[in-house]
């Protein structure tokens, strides 16, 4: 298995492929909806299996204006879940940002994957909204959304 940083078409379809099998099909959400942020610019990582076939993907979000990189759109296969498919993605993730410079990474996470991202190293921090990445006002409560994708933020200093 092994983590790679999407630069070829091919690896492109292996992104969409996961994301599709994953989130479209795995939790029902519109193609649409799932690919809508996404961009020819948009940067990836790939896990691929000893074959080349895909298992394993996320984007990478600099945000300089913020101070701190995002990792998004983190989904595995079904079948590679539990493998470190997973978690390979997510430490060639961190190490590309750590490449740009970057000290801080933020992940908006499904409540149920806390513990996923907390065996690498991740805090929940509860007092900052998953939405808007800024520290929540008094008495301020998440905005309602999907109940499938309850999000909590969760970071991380290099």
């Amino acid at each position: 298995m092994r983590a790679i940083r999407v630069d070829s078409e091919w690896a492109r379809a292996g992104v969409y492929y996961v994301r599709t099998e994953a989130m479209v099909l795995g939790f029902h959400l519109s193609l649409e909806g799932e690919f809508a942020e996404d961009s020819r610019e948009s940067e990836y990582v790939l896990v691929v299996d000893d074959e080349g076939r895909p298992l394993s993907t996320n984007r990478i979000h600099l945000m300089p204006e913020k101070g701190f990189a995002k990792i998004e759109r983190v989904a595995t296969i079904s079948t590679a879940r539990k493998l470190g498919a997973g978690r390979l993605g997510i430490e060639a993730a961190e190490e590309w940002i750590r490449e740009r410079g970057y000290k801080k990474i933020v992940i908006t996470s499904r409540e149920e994957a806390i513990p996923f991202y907390e065996k690498l190293g991740y805090k929940t921090k509860y007092d900052m909204n998953s939405r808007t990445l800024e520290p929540k006002k008094e008495g301020e409560a998440e905005a309602a959304g999907d109940p499938r994708f309850i999000c909590v933020y969760m970071e991380k200093i290099l």
